[in-house]
């Protein structure tokens, strides 16, 4: 545990981001597999999931939680799925 009070601060600060970047991450998680379930039952709503998938990817470049080439290769992948299965 730390004993100077600016350490101290720095924990709890950490803290409080790796709980916000855990949960955005969960989110982008849980939306590329909503978009591969649309994919895979070829629903009517498959290009609706694919595009909220691709923005959520965005969203998380810009809030430093993936890489940009990370997210390029990610929403690369997704449309290439989504372009297969039609």
């Amino acid at each position: 545990m730390p004993n100077i009070k600016s350490a101290k601060k720095r924990v709890k600060v950490i803290k409080v981001k790796t709980l916000r970047n855990k949960a955005n991450k969960s989110a982008l998680k849980t939306q590329l597999k909503k978009a591969d379930a649309a994919i895979a039952a070829n629903g009517d709503n498959k290009q609706e999931e694919v595009r909220l998938a691709i923005k959520k990817i965005d969203k998380a470049v810009a809030k430093g939680i993936l890489h940009k080439n990370t997210a390029a290769r990610k929403k690369s992948a997704l449309v290439r799925r989504a372009n297969a299965a039609e």
